[in-house]
């Protein structure tokens, strides 16, 4: 049985639970909503981050019954009064000197319904009361979650309850018409919020859990998302009247699962938290929590959603389940890498085993504080890049630190370094490791950690020394937006390198000539190209004779395997063989599910070979990324991938005689201005301009004397184009926008773009306007400086830069210089 076949089959009847108890069966007042109106035991939260205010300021820690809840043979019965009460007393007794704090019950708490339709705890679960429970975890001085999904039930309609408090009021009249499925397992219906009645309906239960003193809410099923990947299904209106309703009260907002990606800014405007992939277990009663799969296929996952995490609103990794070795599924260096990816993400901090069972190595990684702290700190780590196994993640922190991570996750142990540069930092520091808590030395341009083990890690705090240079790029957390920003939207230019192939021939008879191209090329990725990054159990076929792309294919068994590839273009093809062994492939661009494609052939047709079974273009042209997951069928298999581009060169090949009376040099035209190009190699060794090259405008000529050294046949040169700084940038077209930063040390320089669609901005430095800048400019140009402060006096000082004219304002990188 698939993984996804098992979420459905346990995760479901646990739902099921849930919402069989919210049938109009036997209807009685539950002594929890008798006629007096509810008390509201948790004073109103600030606005500052709705709906929690701000407790939301950093990422929650505590435990989540569900793991358990699926790995017990009792299932949803585990989460008992007993079971939840010796959770609690086991985190007070082990995990909350460290900040841990938060209960929380999922699905399968609730026994029926009160008269006006709200949820009544089960009696058989909670013999005594819910409410002698969650008095018992607020005595440990903790806090308490419960679950909810989406939608009414069709009893619900039918019975037609009043809502509490609401006259007139009733729930037959509060969902959409016609009828529309509202979750995922098609349990409810969607709730028409638009109509007051329905959010006084929402009120009341938000006011019912707040009497009994509620602290958090997961809301599950949640659509776009939810394995719903268009807006067929679309609980957002839901889950804006659940943050109004909880607001009041303070109550955390927690959404659920596998959210979309393209509406992260509505799912940060309304929640505290929201998952960004499928559930992490396993779905393996008895025998595991979870499986390292299940770990790896975060990292691309985060690679899309790392910047949407922050003060008032995370990306939930789900349970972390690390606390013990002979139920986790994972080795020892998994555990401890799955720790670090949570707390260098600033993950909510939240586990899933058996409080009552942590094993010694569990405790240490859930307790060292340096660890800890990091993820506290709400810094969400980004990668310096995914095209490898061997991955660096790294966060600058709000004291000028960073933090770095080094992930192993191929399949073998390496030495793996970290260089300066690639983190934006000049300059010498220290390094401290923090698993090990020792301190390391002091490094000049990078540190290389010896033998991180396969599924390894190490965890680091990097410390610039003395008049180092840090470059803060523009989406980082240190940056702070006055206005109406956005990042990217084709305001960005992207670095990018192509190809000029000359034929060096060495015969008299040769021509030198070139050859136009149509303004877009296509460039074939073979499926055994490095930067492609494949996670799970890949493997890969070659001399297989059946008409592959260069004679081999990269394949998998498991379903979520998946291949990850960043392009910089404006359209990609996925070109795969098709045949009865394999079945579905999820899509997704840039983080968004595009489509669900079928690589599955008819038996009777045979074996399709180098079939385009996705293809999209029209792309914005600039860094994208394609994922591939295998969804179903007993093969999933990767050719190559089709990636388009626009061609920067005219021609984009050319052609060159050695013979001594043929010789010419050779011409080409760049389609960026001349200062953008970056450089020009072949085989990773710079050409010297002025010697082997020159530039004259936009045309670039390469030397006959150069050219008559290389060997006949097919020279490839490399051209380089510079982009943006992290290839993106935020902008803003409103006069009066402005970008604010702090720091502290001597100097500041702010680098950014310049065009003709550009204009005037002020400068204030400490609070006092020292110059009005003019970032107009005939031709697109990146990273220019627009200002350079220095001399400063070393301490904390703020730098403010307002739009005051042009079409659009781009903000890139802000380095400034550390103090003596």
């Amino acid at each position: 049985m698939t993984r996804f076949l098992r979420n459905k089959a346990i995760r479901g009847p646990l739902v099921a639970l849930a919402v069989a108890a919210l049938l109009p069966v036997g209807l009685t007042a539950a002594s929890s909503a008798g006629a007096a109106p509810p008390q509201t035991v948790t004073a109103a939260a600030s606005t500052t981050y709705p709906p929690a205010g701000e407790q939301a300021r950093k990422p929650y820690m505590g435990w989540s019954s569900y793991s358990m809840q699926v790995y017990s043979p009792t299932g949803g019965s585990w989460i008992t009064a007993d079971q939840i009460e010796a959770q609690s007393d086991a985190m007070h007794q082990k995990l909350q000197p460290y900040g841990y704090e938060y209960i929380n019950i999922d699905a399968g708490w609730n026994g029926g319904i009160d008269d006006y339709g709200r949820p009544v705890p089960s009696k058989t679960l909670y013999p005594d009361g819910l409410q002698a429970v969650i008095d018992h975890v607020h005595a440990n001085g903790q806090k308490i979650g419960l679950y909810g999904i989406p939608g009414i039930s069709k009893a619900m309609l039918d019975a037609n309850l009043p809502v509490y408090g609401a006259p007139g009021c009733t729930t037959g009249d509060l969902a959409v018409q016609p009828l529309q499925k509202g979750d995922y397992w098609g349990f409810g219906y969607r709730i028409d919020v638009a109509k007051p009645c329905a959010q006084a309906y929402i009120n009341s239960i938000a006011d019912l859990y707040a009497s009994w003193g509620v602290n958090f809410l997961k809301f599950d099923s949640v659509t776009p998302g939810s394995g719903v990947s268009d807006l067929s299904m679309d609980a957002r209106d839901e889950v804006k009247a659940w943050s109004q309703a909880l607001a009041k009260h303070g109550i955390w907002l927690e959404l659920s699962w596998a959210l979309d990606i393209n509406y992260a800014d509505y799912w940060k405007q309304y929640a505290n938290g929201w998952r960004i992939d499928w559930d992490v277990e396993c779905y393996c009663p008895g025998e595991a929590l979870t499986t390292w799969q299940n770990v790896a296929r975060l990292f691309p996952k985060l690679a899309d959603w790392w910047r949407h995490g922050g003060p008032g609103g995370w990306n939930d990794l789900d349970s972390l389940d690390v606390g013990n070795g002979t139920m986790d599924g994972l080795t020892k260096d998994e555990r401890r890498t799955a720790a670090t990816l949570w707390a260098v993400s600033a993950a909510p901090f939240y586990i899933g085993n058996d409080m009552t069972k942590l094993d010694s190595y569990g405790l240490e990684l859930l307790t060292n504080r340096e660890v800890i702290a990091v993820n506290q700190a709400g810094r969400p780590a980004q990668p310096v890049s995914t095209k490898t196994n061997r991955q660096t993640w790294y966060s600058l922190n709000a004291d000028g630190s960073y933090t770095v991570a080094l992930f192993n996750l191929g399949t073998t142990e390496a030495n793996m370094t970290v260089n300066w540069a690639d983190l934006g930092l000049d300059g010498s520091a220290k390094v401290r490791d923090l698993w090990a808590k020792k301190d390391l030395g002091q490094f000049a341009s990078g540190y290389t950690a010896a033998t991180v083990p396969p599924h390894g890690t190490r965890l680091l705090t990097v410390t610039p020394q003395k008049n180092s240079k840090v470059s803060v790029n523009d989406d980082d957390l240190r940056v702070s937006y006055d206005g109406t920003w956005q990042r990217n939207g084709n305001f960005e230019v992207p670095a990018v390198s192509e190809p000029l192939t000359v034929a060096v021939t060495d015969s008299s008879a040769a021509k030198a000539g070139t050859s136009t191209n149509a303004g877009v090329r296509t460039i074939s990725v073979n499926n055994d190209n490095p930067e492609i990054v494949y996670t799970g159990s890949w493997s890969r076929s070659t001399g297989r004779g059946l008409g592959d792309y260069q004679d081999d294919v990269q394949y998998t068994e498991a379903n979520g395997d998946a291949f990850t590839y960043s392009f910089v273009g404006t359209g990609v093809d996925y070109v795969t063989e098709t045949h009865e062994s394999q079945g579905d492939v999820e899509i997704y661009i840039d983080g968004a599910l595009k489509a669900t494609v079928d690589t599955h052939r008819d038996p009777a047709d045979g074996r399709g070979a180098q079939q385009v079974v996705y293809s999209i273009s029209d792309l914005p042209n600039g860094t994208h990324t394609i994922r591939g997951v295998k969804k179903s069928g007993q093969f999933m298999l990767l050719d190559k991938l089709n990636v388009r581009q626009e061609s920067l060169l005219n021609p984009d090949t050319a052609a060159f005689d050695k013979n001594p009376s043929a010789q010419a040099d050779v011409s080409v035209q760049i389609g960026r201005d001349p200062a953008e190009l970056d450089g020009i190699a072949k085989g990773g060794k710079d050409l010297v301009k002025g010697t082997d090259y020159t530039v004259d405008g936009t045309a670039v000529t390469i030397s006959k004397t150069y050219l008559a050294a290389q060997p006949v046949g097919s020279t490839v040169l490399d051209f380089r184009f510079r982009g943006d700084h992290h290839d993106d940038v935020h902008y803003a077209t409103a006069n009066g926008a402005a970008i604010d930063f702090a720091f502290r040390g001597t100097g500041v320089e702010w680098l950014t773009a310049l065009g003709p669609d550009q204009g005037d901005a002020d400068v204030y430095l400490d609070g006092k306007l020292v110059r009005r800048v003019n970032l107009a400019n005939d031709a697109r140009v990146t990273a220019r400086p627009a200002i350079t402060q220095t001399g400063l006096t070393n301490g904390d000082h703020t730098l403010r830069i307002v739009k005051v004219s042009g079409d659009v304002l781009r903000n890139d990188v802000i380095r400034y210089t550390t103090g003596k």
